[in-house]
Order: C-alpha cells, then sequence, then structure tokens
C-alpha cells in the first residue's frame, strides 16, 4: 500500500516517512511505501479515489477531498499541533510576533496550508485586503517531487518573495542562509490563541478501507508510536534516513529539526484538538457543522 507524503523533504511528515525507512509499519504488518503527492488536496483527492491507501498530511486538509468529513478518518497523529513558520526577509524584520510586517508583503503558502496563515492574520486584526497582504503558491514548488519549504527559502533568498509560510525545513534554511528570521513559530507558543489547534499532522485512510482493514487503525498508530519511541531515543537516526532521502544540505540538517519536535511527538487525537479545528474549518468555510469527534477519529487508537 502506499502513503502520500506532501513534501518528502521536510520535518512535518517525518514520523511517517521513518515509519517506512526503520520497517516498523511492516513489524505491523503492513507493507507501505512513500509516495510524493504535492500539494496535500491533490494527495486527499488520490486517497478518496483508492490511488493512495493512507495519507500523511495535514488533518484539517481531509476536508478537501471529503466535505463534512464523509468517507475518511483520522488514525493518529504524527505531531501535536500546527507546525508551520511565518519567515520573513531579514531586511523587513521588525521582532518575533511582530505582524506588521506582512503589510505590503507577498507571502509564498501552499495550497490549504495557507489557511492557517489566514485564519492567524484575521484573528490578529490584519485585513490582508485592506493591508494588501499577497498570499499565494510559490511557482518553483509546484514540480513533481519538489520540496515546499525549500523552493520556498530559495524563492526569498532570490527575492521572488517577501515572506514564506512553510515548514520547518524551509524555515531552517532560510535562516541558515541569512535571507529570513522567524516571526512566528506556532508550536512554540507563538501567534493568537487557538492557532496550536487549526491542524495537526496526521495520517487519515479512507471508511471503505479501514471496513476492509479493521486492524488497520491499530497498526498505522504502533507504527508510527514505535518511530517516536525510536527516534526519541536516537535523533540521529533521522540523518541516515535524510542521506537516502533529501538532498545532502537538507540531509545533514534533519536531526536538529526532529530533535526540536520530540516533544510534540505524541500520536493522540484529542477531543479539544477535534472541537478546536472544526471551529477554525468553519471559520474558513471549508466545514458547515460541528462533525461528532467519533465521525472523524478512530478513537480508540488514538489516545
Amino acid at each position: 500500500m502506499k502513503i502520500a507524503v506532501p513534501d518528502m523533504v521536510s520535518n512535518s511528515y517525518f514520523p511517517a516517512i521513518a515509519a517506512v525507512e526503520l520497517g516498523h509499519f511492516r513489524e505491523e504488518g503492513l507493507d507501505v511505501e512513500l509516495e510524493a503527492l504535492f500539494p496535500v488536496d491533490k494527495a486527499y483527492s488520490a486517497l478518496r479515489d483508492g490511488q493512495v491507501a493512507l495519507v500523511a498530511g495535514s488533518a484539517h486538509s481531509a476536508l478537501a477531498a471529503f466535505p463534512q468529513w464523509d468517507g475518511v478518518t483520522l488514525l493518529c497523529a504524527q505531531g501535536q499541533g500546527m507546525y508551520w513558520f511565518l519567515v520573513m526577509r531579514a531586511d523587513l524584520y521588525r521582532g518575533r510576533g511582530n505582524l506588521d510586517v506582512v503589510k505590503g508583503s507577498r507571502i509564498g503558502a501552499a495550497p490549504w496550508v495557507d489557511m492557517g496563515l489566514r485564519r492567524l492574520l484575521a484573528v490578529s486584526g490584519i485585513d490582508i485586503v485592506r493591508e494588501s497582504v499577497q498570499i499565494a503558491p510559490v511557482a518553483a514548488a509546484s514540480a513533481p517531487g519538489v520540496s515546499f519549504g525549500v523552493s520556498a527559502a530559495k524563492a526569498l533568498e532570490d527575492g521572488n518573495i517577501d515572506g514564506f509560510w512553510a515548514n520547518g525545513m524551509g524555515a531552517e534554511v532560510a535562516v541558515r542562509r541569512g535571507v529570513g528570521k522567524i516571526v512566528l513559530d506556532i508550536r512554540r507558543g507563538d501567534g493568537p490563541p487557538g492557532c496550536f489547534n487549526y491542524t495537526m499532522s496526521s495520517v487519515a485512510a479512507t471508511d471503505r478501507l479501514i471496513a476492509q482493514m479493521p486492524h488497520l487503525p491499530r497498526a498505522v498508530t504502533g507504527a508510527i508510536a514505535k518511530t517516536h519511541t525510536a527516534l526519541k531515543k536516537n535523533p540521529e537516526l533521522a540523518t541516515g534516513i535524510g542521506r537516502k532521502l533529501f538532498p545532502a544540505y537538507e540531509a545533514d540538517l534533519i536531526a536538529e529539526l526532529v530533535r526540536r519536535d520530540l516533544p510534540y511527538y505524541d500520536t493522540c487525537i484529542s477531543r479539544d484538538f477535534v472541537t478546536e479545528m472544526n471551529q477554525f474549518s468553519r471559520d474558513m468555510g471549508i466545514l458547515d457543522d460541528d462533525v461528532p469527534y467519533d465521525k472523524i477519529v478512530a478513537h480508540r487508537h488514538s489516545c
């Protein structure tokens, strides 16, 4: 079976990537292979259409292919909290958390990922129309197999954008190259109240497949949990995986990014998270009703 990953060269979905590479899915009785599918709505469409068995992506983005959560289930979390960073050009930086920097700027963000930024800016009192904030995909990231975060960092360096909203790998590359500075790191407390639970990195499957494979939620959760444990014990395992799958520069960064993410490694998808994600989704106009937790999460296997 295939697991779709929207961005391979990233820490965002690394637990799922590592679960394949370290053999933990296989230990749970699942023969899983990786498939890069960008953007995330394309990955969920492939899930709906039976082209992949699992998606390792942002939880709220399942609504792109499964309106009102009909036909899809979140099996477990790869990590807690919204995991994207707002990075702006170093020469524009006005201090950590100062969102005035986005006014009149061009910000790169992937489809569906951009919703997190749009909502937190609105809650923070930034009207993106009045303040001439342009939020759009990065053209160079549309090619197959290209990392959005790394492409965004390069676009920032080249002056094609003024900032980006993307994963930790893109943020790290921009900061190390001196072209960008982090304005918001949501996982570590930046941003308006409630934004931590707008979404999370999760693993999802169709209800149809779960009916055929009732053991699937337990097996997937077990594989991700084993991977969390292995990486917590030895984050340097990430380097070997990175050298197999990533460009050399990013491969040398991944272990440090994984080390920073270890406190958020937990497979639980809580009721509080689902309540806040649903509210975010309704605020963004992608969900009509407050869908019950039991309809969204394979809860017996999650927490």
